[in-house]
């Protein structure tokens, strides 16, 4: 049964949910841009049979507030505010592209606190060509303001992330969605290199790894979160 939740973090609310034995190790899930906790539905349940695992809206996301200040390295506050709120110390953390960039700035500003890191289909922190996204029509579950935001930071992106990866010291997991993905593959690759013991498992089935092969994401996670 689901736990939704909230937290206050220097004066913003995140929304998160909580499954999992009370007692278990903590595993905590970072999802992609615009998405938001409920999209772990999927794969939470194989997960939690032996995790606590905990799901959080990032600001700007689902339920958690909209406070119109955006950035990743915000987002990176925020998770760390999170688990110090919660009382967690050292987490195992899967993040999903926006949230994976966010998963390995935690890593690697705070590598006490990051037992385990598990990347799905996150892009090397180098410039890309820029576009403008288009606004989707209707209302939407997340703040067009930190798309804007953050999508800045990913095409031009602070040239210390991509020097700090060698400062993670968590056992690290990349997941790659192979040549249906739109994230550039060989960036993907380079990223498991730049961190120390890193290593890449390809599941081909695109950007959406969890989704359109929930089986494989389980099978490749559950035995790298048991590894010694």
């Amino acid at each position: 049964m689901v736990d939704q939740r909230s937290v206050d973090v220097d004066g913003v609310s995140l929304a998160f949910r909580i499954w999992g034995p009370p007692d278990a190790s903590p595993l905590v899930l970072l999802h992609a841009l615009g998405e938001d906790a409920t999209d772990w539905e999927v794969v939470v349940p194989a997960l939690a049979r032996s995790r606590r695992v905990y799901a959080l809206d990032l600001r700007g996301h689902g339920r958690s507030d909209w406070p119109g200040d955006y950035s990743l390295e915000l987002m990176q506050a925020d998770v760390l505010q999170f688990l110090d709120a919660l009382g967690l110390g050292t987490v195992d953390l899967i993040g999903h592209s926006l949230g994976g960039i966010v998963a390995y700035l935690l890593a690697e500003n705070h590598p006490q606190r990051v037992s385990r890191l598990v990347l799905e289909d996150v892009p090397v922190p180098r410039p890309r060509e820029k576009t403008t996204p288009t606004r989707p029509d209707g209302v939407l579950t997340f703040d067009w303001e930190m798309v804007s935001a953050v999508r800045r930071q990913i095409d031009v992106p602070d040239p210390r992330w991509l020097e700090r990866l060698s400062q993670i010291t968590a056992k690290t997991l990349v997941l790659a969605g192979g040549p249906q993905s739109h994230v550039p593959q060989d960036g993907v690759a380079e990223l498991a290199r730049r961190i120390p013991g890193g290593r890449v498992v390809t599941i081909p089935v695109g950007h959406l790894i969890h989704h359109a092969a929930p089986e494989l994401f389980i099978e490749a996670v559950s035995a790298f979160l048991l590894e010694d």
